[in-house]
């Protein structure tokens, strides 16, 4: 009656409708979903990288080759595809540059493991080998695949941002990119006691103006904004102008939520408007007791308010934004002050050389320049129209990114898939024993899919010779004896335009070595989160779908589903 004997039940655990997929199933199911979106953007790397067009759901269309800006306009609904998608903003938010090789690199390895899960290698070894593999990689890139650079060298510096941008639709301007970027990094560099900081997305702005050509692209060591004056009878240009920034209203003090008044009389009504005007008046006269020559607020400026500040010549610019207020606050040398009774003389900006209103096209923009030390700056984009714009801050941003990466970690590898084949090469040699007498570790099954790391990191210089149309087998095979001939030279690579052997030593294509770890970093370690899953159980839905044709589901579900609703509307069957 119990279950005496040996008659057992069936016993339902999950849910009925819950789908499921364990141990190799789900395995492979995640190698599959990686290696789709790699191949998704395996054409969008190196110099003859194709472009694509997304439209998202809002109708807007964007053109990139920017791994990054792909997919995050891809809808992907397989939880490991989300999953290769968050690496590549990861690189994107650490780096700014590799977000298309780290997702090649990472389907490739994924795609590596896949022959040993079927012959039977428990996941945990393939990981323990990965794992051996990504700290010997990070070893050789360190001790023997990278060159120290001298960051006060403006050539050097100027040929390692050339080689990110050679890969971007800026390449045709690389000279005037180069330039901007590099300036651009060093006006916003802080040396502080030895630290160095360089925060150039609070402190250099990009001010996309459609029209023009993209020769006219130019950076502005200062800030602009797309702002007029309140008045017309302010001055448009003050030379040398002394500067008050304010985080409050010029207008009488509102109420908080709604407000009521009632009046007895005329004159009742009379005094209120007065007592604005003095309040307003009381304000204005705190702040022209310091001589400022030009006001900056965030807030609101009332017109009775612009007639005092116009009557004492100070020109005044309202409702900018708090990062504007920031970078002109970081430029001109003055301090954001919250209440116009706290107004001091320290907190006057006097670093500023020029204010002047501009009209460029149909819009008119302020520009704060020909600052003493200005350690903010604009960069002023021209271009066709906004979607030239949109790709243009795009490679500009990845440029910047390379800039202060070498900034902060001074040391290159080659680029042109040298420095990957140099650590296939590497791995390779210590997989078959060679050098390494007392390592157990390659006496096992583990060197198997250590030695397909080395192979996967060929995919690299793969694509980039299947993006230009070479040879693939020929080129392949000569570069990888190149490698193993001589071990000393880490700087063979492939040109990327041609797909023939260049020695990137000679060719001038580096790339900051933090990138390139970052790539390698993030590629292993989600491949081994990836093996690392062997069940993927996928949410139930509501019981009121569970119906079958005819209406009726079940009918245990659907009464413990109506338990929760009002009394009446489980009557209505």
């Amino acid at each position: 009656m119990f279950g005496g004997g040996n008659s057992y039940q069936p016993v339902m655990v999950l849910n009925s409708n819950t789908k499921r997929d364990q141990g190799k199933k789900a395995q492979f199911s995640n190698i599959f979903a990686a290696k789709t979106i790699a191949d998704t953007i395996r054409t969008c790397l190196g110099p003859r990288a194709m472009l694509k067009m997304v439209l998202d759901p809002m109708g807007g269309i964007v053109l990139t080759n920017d791994g990054n800006a792909i997919l995050r306009e891809i809808q992907v609904q397989h939880p490991a595809g989300k999953t290769m998608i968050e690496i590549s903003r990861t690189q994107d938010e650490e780096v700014g540059d590799g977000t298309t090789s780290v997702i090649i690199l990472a389907g490739e390895i994924l795609a590596q493991s896949e022959q040993y899960l079927r012959q039977g290698l428990h996941a945990t070894v393939v990981i323990r080998a990965y794992r051996k593999a990504l700290e010997d990689c990070i070893e050789i890139m360190k001790t023997k695949a990278s060159i120290p650079i001298d960051i006060k060298n403006r050539e050097e510096m100027l040929r390692v941002v050339k080689s990110c941008i050679g890969t971007k639709y800026l390449s045709r301007w690389s000279d005037l990119a180069c330039q901007i970027s590099l300036d651009a990094i060093e006006t916003v560099m802080v040396d502080d006691n030895g630290r160095r900081e360089i925060d150039f997305k609070r402190y250099a702005r990009f001010e996309k103006i459609p029209g023009g050509s993209i020769e006219d692209c130019c950076l502005l060591k200062g800030v602009m904004l797309n702002k007029d004056v309140v008045h017309p009878k302010m001055k448009r240009r003050i030379e040398n102008p002394r500067i008050v920034l304010l985080d409050c209203n010029l207008e009488y003090k509102k109420g908080e939520s709604q407000t009521s008044l009632e009046f007895s009389g005329e004159p009742d009504f009379t005094r209120m408007l007065q007592l604005e005007e003095e309040s307003i008046h009381a304000m204005c006269q705190e702040i022209i007791a310091l001589k400022p020559d030009v006001i900056v607020t965030e807030k609101g400026i009332s017109d009775v308010a612009c007639h005092y500040l116009a009557a004492a010549g100070i020109s005044a610019v309202r409702r900018t934004k708090k990062s504007d207020n920031n970078r002109i606050s970081r430029a001109t040398g003055a301090s954001i002050v919250n209440e116009t009774a706290d107004l001091k003389e320290e907190d006057v900006g006097t670093g500023c050389g020029l204010f002047e209103i501009r009209k460029i096209g149909d819009e008119y923009y302020t520009f704060f320049e020909q600052c003493k030390n200005p350690k903010a700056c604009t960069i002023i984009l021209r271009g066709a129209n906004k979607d030239v714009l949109n790709e243009i801050e795009r490679n500009f941003h990845d440029a910047m990114n390379v800039t202060r990466n070498v900034m902060l970690e001074p040391r290159l590898t080659p680029g042109g898939g040298a420095v990957e084949m140099a650590l296939s090469r590497a791995l390779d040699t210590m997989s078959s024993g060679e050098g390494i007498a007392n390592d157990d570790f390659f006496k096992g099954v583990e060197k198997y899919p250590y030695k397909a790391v080395s192979r996967a990191l060929e995919i690299i210089p793969r694509t980039l010779i299947q993006n230009c149309g070479g040879n693939v087998v020929k080129q392949l095979t000569t570069l990888r004896a190149k490698h193993h001939q001589q071990a000393d030279q880490f700087t063979w690579g492939i040109d990327g335009e041609t797909g023939q052997l260049v020695d990137m030593h000679k060719f001038g294509i580096w790339e900051p070595i933090s990138v390139k770890m970052q790539i390698i970093k993030t590629a292993i370690e989600t491949a081994i989160l990836l093996l690392r899953i062997d069940d993927i159980v996928s949410g139930t839905k509501k019981a009121s779908t569970l119906t079958d044709g005819s209406g009726q589901g079940d009918g245990k579900r659907k009464k413990e589903d109506d338990d929760s609703k009002p009394t009446d509307e489980s009557n209505k069957s």
